[in-house]
């Protein structure tokens, strides 16, 4: 069994205020693998369609420039951009990938969807580098307050007519408590985490193994959805859905009620004059799955007492606390581990036998020498597995979209210029391309699994999934992910529990509304 040690600090409900100290390995061989979009090639700081001049900020040196692009024709520009973003050849990554080349600047002014009738408001500031993103973080100088989705907030509806902490700016009173009970829900999970992780992924890889002999391949989101939502039972509740009223029906039910929250930012597929009205122009009615959601909160009311009794003692209401139990573990857990799983499997099923080889000697080396258990003591000797979750967070983030307004006037600067924001301005930032910037780390659009081993730990502070860098952690005084820490254990844990098992795999992949889809094609067991 896997025994419980954890040695990540938010799992302790402590925090993190400086970085992490980390100790250097050298490099390993391995295969990289490139990414689909073109590299961002380095920009100059002035751009071809803005006829200005520009002057120098004495404090840093570079150039003082006004933010380039405009917003167009109310209306009519938002949707012309709009349709762009979704249907335009390459996708939204050619939607900014394009304003970068004509304005020869990671920053700009641009639309984000969904526009009308959905957004007031569609107009924000770009940041597409490594060195402006993080102002998106600084919450001494954005405001997040009702942000999480971007330009549009979600209808309260959806969480039984409370806002939710993640839509809360740390200033608002309800922040810090309903953030601390986050921390409880996490700590108060410490020794479940790792015999609960192996016990429910075991027993999806056996259903995998049948379904591959059966079949000839198996697909692995709905299993892994399924599994998921176990596992976050378990470990949080003590509970396997399951065995409850709720049955297996728990990821349909969540999926459903995720594409109420963010159809008006989604690509189902559809044809676009299906999509448009259905989804970007209109807001579905919070009406139609409200019986589904009741559902959802009639388990976690059930099953999630301690949490609640804790809640309480920090002066949220049972109702607010479950409703916010609910939306952290069905959304912002489970949303998260149904994108990262596959994403994780994708890369590494990509990289091929030789990254399966050096994985499955490393990981099982380790806990031979720690008693034949999986504990993080283990996993600490385990520089390339570490390498290959962080990698699979840099290159494809679980979070691609970042917004703040700005809380005054304030001067932000990317690599190549300084630019004047105004107070009130949103600004917005997509990581993607923020974590593949060629100014900061080499071969950007390459998955290269050994790119944090040894001296490159030292770049984990430009990994930044979790609204925040890795090298810092979650404070009820910001607006990164409580479960940062959870989230990089439990795909590390993935990535150990699949190489014990297996000595390497084949997948095929396609493309889904969130994350990818990976059909598995054959799993090769591990030699005795």
């Amino acid at each position: 069994m896997a025994t419980s040690s954890l040695a990540f600090p938010s799992l302790h409900h402590r925090n993190l205020d400086t970085p992490t100290t980390f100790r250097h390995r050298r490099p390993t061989g391995v295969h990289l693998i490139k990414a689909t979009k073109d590299s961002i090639p380095p920009l100059s700081a002035t751009s071809a369609d803005t006829a200005t001049t520009t002057t120098t900020a004495t404090a840093t040196n570079l150039p003082l420039r006004p933010i380039p692009g405009s917003y167009g024709i109310p209306f009519y520009q938002p949707l012309k951009d709009r349709f762009e973003y979704f249907y335009g050849p390459g996708g939204r990554d050619e939607y900014f990938k394009s304003r970068v080349h004509k304005f020869q600047s990671t920053v700009f002014r641009a639309n984000m969807p969904p526009g009308p009738f959905i957004s007031n408001n569609p107009n924000v500031v770009v940041l597409l580098d490594a060195k402006s993103f993080p102002t998106l973080f600084d919450v001494s100088k954005v405001e997040k307050k009702d942000l999480f989705t971007g330009t549009y907030m979600p209808s309260t509806e959806l969480t039984g007519g409370h806002r939710v902490l993640s839509y809360l700016d740390p200033s608002e009173p309800k922040h810090g408590p309903l953030k601390n009970m986050v921390f409880f829900m996490l700590k108060s999970s410490i020794r479940r985490v790792l015999p609960e992780f192996e016990t429910t992924y075991n027993e999806l890889f056996d259903g995998l193994e049948s379904e591959l002999a059966q079949k000839g391949k198996a697909l692995f989101n709905d299993a892994g959805e399924q599994a998921a939502f176990r596992f976050l039972g378990r470990a949080y509740l003590e509970t396997n859905p399951e065995e409850t009223k709720i049955g297996k029906d728990g990821p349909k039910l969540i999926s459903t009620w995720v594409l109420f929250n963010l159809g008006p930012l989604l690509r189902l597929g559809l044809p676009w004059f299906v999509e448009e009205p259905l989804l970007h122009t209109f807001r579905l009615p919070p009406a139609l799955i409200k019986k589904n959601y009741n559902k959802l909160y009639e388990f976690f009311e059930s099953f999630s007492s301690p949490i609640i009794e804790h809640a309480e003692s920090l002066g949220i209401s049972k109702e607010e606390a479950v409703h916010n139990i609910l939306f952290t573990i069905c959304f912002n857990t489970f949303g998260g581990i149904k994108i990262l799983f596959p994403n994780t499997l994708k890369w590494i099923g990509r990289a091929g036998t030789n990254l399966h080889t050096q994985l499955a000697a490393e990981i099982r080396g380790a806990i031979k020498n720690h008693g034949g258990k999986v504990t993080m003591a283990a996993m600490e000797q385990m520089p390339l597995m570490k390498s290959v979750v962080y990698e699979s967070l840099r290159i494809e983030p679980p979070v691609a979209l970042q917004y703040g307004k700005a809380k005054r006037d304030m001067m932000i600067e990317s690599h190549d210029a300084v630019f004047k924001v105004k107070e009130g301005e949103m600004l917005f930032g997509y990581q993607p391309f923020a974590t593949k910037d060629p100014k900061v780390f080499d071969r950007p659009e390459e998955f290269v699994p050994d790119r944090f081993v040894g001296a490159g730990e030292e770049l984990l502070k430009y990994v930044t999934w979790s609204n925040g860098p890795e090298t810092e952690g979650p404070t009820v005084g910001n607006k990164q992910c409580a479960g940062k820490d959870f989230v990089v254990l439990i795909t590390r844990l993935f990535v150990v529990e699949l190489f014990q098992r297996y000595d390497s795999f084949d997948i095929e992949v396609a493309v889904s509304p969130l994350g990818a889809k990976v059909t598995l094609t054959s799993l090769k067991r591990a030699r005795v």
